[in-house]
C-alpha cells in the first residue's frame, strides 16, 4: 500500500510542478469570478433572446395588418414596427434594408387565423428574429383566443423566465462536473505514455510494485486532481447562491465520470503507448459514448442535471448504473494492462 501511496503522491506533485495545469486552474478560478458577466455571456448564446431584451431596437419589424394590436406588442418588446398598407410596399421596404422582416396579419376571417413571416436570408439572423418575435406571437395569438371567448392566459405567467435555471442546471452544472474528468483522462494519458517513452517503467517495476498498482497509482492522482476541482466549483456556485440538491450523489456522479474518463484513458495508453494516437483515440471514444448515451437516454448529463435539481425520480440508483460501467471498464484495463509492461 505505501508503494501505491507513493505513486499518487508522486504523480500529484508531478501536476503541482507542471505549470500548465496550475494556470488552467487559475484561468478557471479567474472566470468564476466574473460569475455574473459569464453567466450573461454563455445565456446569450444559450438563449439569444437574452441579447435582445437589451438590443431589441437593432430588429425593424414591416408590419402588414388591418389593425394595430400585434405592432403594439412588438413595440412593447423593445422593436421598430413599421406599418405598410400593402406586401408589394413592405417587400419593397425590405429589398432597400429599411425593414429586417416582414409579417402579414390577414383580417379575423373566422376561428383561425394564419400569419405570414418573411425572413432575411441570413440563418443566424432569421433564428434571432424568430426568438425575438416569439412572445408578441404568443401574446397576439392569446388575444385572438380571447376574441373568439377562449381565455388562455399562459403568455402572462408571472415570476422570472426559465432560462437563467435551464442553463444553470441542464448546461452550467454538468460542464463544471464533467470538464476535470475530461482533463483527468489526458493527464492520465500524458502520464502513462512519458513512462514509456522515456523508458522509466521498467524502473518502476523493479521497485515492489505491479503494472496495474502503477497505472491504479496514476489513475487515483488524477481522479483526486478532478474531484478537488468539482469541489471547488460546487463550493464557488453555492456561494453565488446555486442550490444544489443531493450534493453526496453529484459529487459520486463527478467522481465515476472521472473515474470512468480516466480508466478509459489508460485503455488506449496501454493499446497504443504513444502520446498522439493515444489521446486522439480517447477523445473519439468520449464523443462516441456521449452520442451512444444521448441515443439510449443514459446520459450522466442528464443524470447530473436531475440530482442537483431534486428530481424525486432520480436516485441512487441512476448513479450506480455507472459505476457498473466502471467496474466493466476497469476489469477490461486489468486484462490488457500487460501491454504496457512488455
Amino acid at each position: 500500500m505505501s508503494s501505491f501511496l507513493t505513486v499518487i503522491k508522486k504523480e500529484i506533485g508531478s501536476v503541482l510542478r507542471d505549470g500548465t495545469i496550475i494556470i488552467a486552474v487559475l484561468i478557471q478560478l479567474f472566470i468564476a469570478s466574473f460569475s455574473s458577466a459569464l453567466l450573461l455571456g454563455m445565456l446569450s448564446l444559450y438563449d439569444a433572446d437574452t441579447i435582445m431584451k437589451f438590443g431589441g431596437a437593432g430588429i425593424k419589424i414591416g408590419i402588414v395588418a388591418s389593425d394595430d394590436t400585434l405592432g403594439s406588442m412588438m413595440s412593447e418588446r423593445g422593436l421598430k414596427v413599421f406599418h405598410y398598407e400593402s406586401l408589394i410596399q413592405a417587400e419593397g421596404a425590405l429589398y432597400q434594408g429599411k425593414v429586417t422582416a416582414i409579417i402579414v396579419v390577414p383580417a379575423a376571417a373566422g376561428a383561425t387565423s394564419e400569419i405570414q413571416l418573411y425572413l432575411p436570408n441570413s440563418e443566424a439572423f432569421s433564428s434571432l428574429i424568430r426568438m425575438v418575435i416569439q412572445e408578441p406571437l404568443k401574446q397576439y395569438e392569446n388575444h385572438l383566443r380571447a376574441q373568439n371567448g377562449i381565455d388562455v392566459r399562459y403568455a402572462d405567467l408571472q415570476g422570472k423566465p426559465a432560462t437563467s435555471f435551464e442553463f444553470v442546471y441542464s448546461v452550467l452544472i454538468p460542464l463544471l462536473m464533467f470538464f476535470p474528468a475530461f482533463v483527468a483522462g489526458s493527464m492520465t494519458i500524458d502520464s502513462l505514455t512519458e513512462e514509456v517513452e522515456n523508458n522509466t517503467l521498467q524502473t518502476l517495476l523493479s521497485a515492489p510494485l505491479t503494472i496495474n498498482k502503477i497505472i491504479a497509482g496514476k489513475i487515483a492522482a488524477a481522479v483526486i486532481v478532478a474531484i478537488v476541482q468539482c469541489l471547488t466549483w460546487l463550493a464557488m456556485l453555492q456561494a453565488n447562491g446555486t442550490v444544489i440538491k443531493n450534493l453526496i450523489w453529484v459529487i459520486l456522479l463527478a467522481l465515476i465520470v472521472a473515474g470512468l474518463a480516466a480508466t478509459l484513458a489508460a485503455l488506449g495508453a496501454v493499446f497504443f503507448k504513444d502520446r498522439e494516437r493515444s489521446q486522439f483515440v480517447y477523445s473519439l471514444a468520449l464523443l462516441a459514448m456521449v452520442s451512444i448515451g444521448a441515443l439510449l437516454n443514459l446520459s450522466p448529463i442528464t443524470a447530473m442535471s436531475r440530482l442537483a435539481i431534486g428530481d424525486p425520480y432520480v436516485s441512487g440508483w441512476n448513479v450506480a448504473v455507472f459505476a457498473v460501467f466502471l467496474a466493466a471498464l476497469w476489469a477490461l484495463l486489468l486484462k490488457a494492462s500487460r501491454r504496457l509492461a512488455v
